[in-house]
């Protein structure tokens, strides 16, 4: 269930304002660690951007969204 609310589009939407406010908290702290941070939110940002689930692909399932949503 977790999966399919994530390749949703309100799940996509999700992560891509997690990455969104993750790269900016990062830019604003500014050192190292926000650097860190700003590069760790390109992860859920570009996810959302292209539909892919990373969690499905780490649990063995499929890592495009539209099969997880049953999708041709």
């Amino acid at each position: 269930m977790f999966f399919s609310f994530m390749a949703s589009p309100a799940g996509r939407l999700t992560r891509v304002i997690a990455g969104i406010v993750l790269i900016a908290v990062g830019l604003v702290l500014g050192s190292t660690l926000g650097i860190i941070l700003a590069v760790i939110g390109l992860v859920p940002l570009l996810a959302g951007i292209f539909d892919v689930c990373i969690f499905s692909a780490l649990f063995g399932g499929p890592l495009s969204g539209k099969e997880i949503r049953g999708e041709q």
